[in-house]
């Protein structure tokens, strides 16, 4: 598929491609809740899949693992 035909798509059904990789994220760290699995899934890095694992479940962040 051509970057044309994705934008076309994109602007036809009225979503940014960034905000359906962020929904397709935050749904992974529902089902797993493993931030190395989404770090290999989708190549971000620790810190941002520890922040969707946070987002997921904040019931089992009971000390918040970003603090320094």
């Amino acid at each position: 598929m051509s970057t044309f035909a994705l934008k076309k798509f994109f602007t036809a059904v009225g979503i940014r491609p960034q905000k359906l990789r962020i929904d397709r994220l935050l749904d992974e760290a529902h089902y797993t809740a493993d931030p190395v699995h989404l770090m290999r899934a989708f190549g971000i890095s620790a810190t941002t899949a520890i922040k969707y694992v946070k987002a997921a479940h904040p019931e089992r962040f009971t000390v918040d693992p970003m603090a320094p």
